[in-house]
């Protein structure tokens, strides 16, 4: 069984910084693109970072220079530096993982449970 499982959400205030990180376990053989996701108006959820296994970064307009994704392959975690927070950042963060499970032969992908990132002051 895989587990995809967020932590380091909380309250923090404007201009503060979070650094929500993601954590899969399970019977893993390997993991492709990692990213975290938010709700939005008019959608189930939108693109807030991703990252290939290679390292390679994409953004959401609206955290670019702001906001900052990492992973560690060996440790099957990925990590989001949330710096210069503002009010309408605050949502549930949602880890995302496309991953390959023991005795099978495709990705599909994963989703954590959420984490609360509440920017108030």
């Amino acid at each position: 069984q895989v587990q995809v499982v967020e932590s380091g959400g909380g309250l923090v205030q404007p201009g503060g910084s979070l650094r929500p990180s993601c954590a899969a376990s399970g019977n893993i053989v390997s993991i492709n693109d990692m990213g975290w996701y938010r709700p939005a108006p008019g959608k189930e959820r939108e693109l807030v970072a991703t990252v290939t296994r290679g390292g390679v970064t994409n953004y959401a307009d609206s955290v670019k220079a702001r906001f900052t994704i990492s992973r560690d392959n060996a440790k099957n975690t990925v990590s989001l530096q949330m710096n210069s927070l503002k009010p309408e950042d605050t949502a549930v963060y949602y880890c995302h993982a496309w991953i390959r499970q023991l005795y099978t032969y495709t990705h599909r992908e994963r989703w954590g449970q959420g984490t609360l990132v509440t920017v108030s002051s």
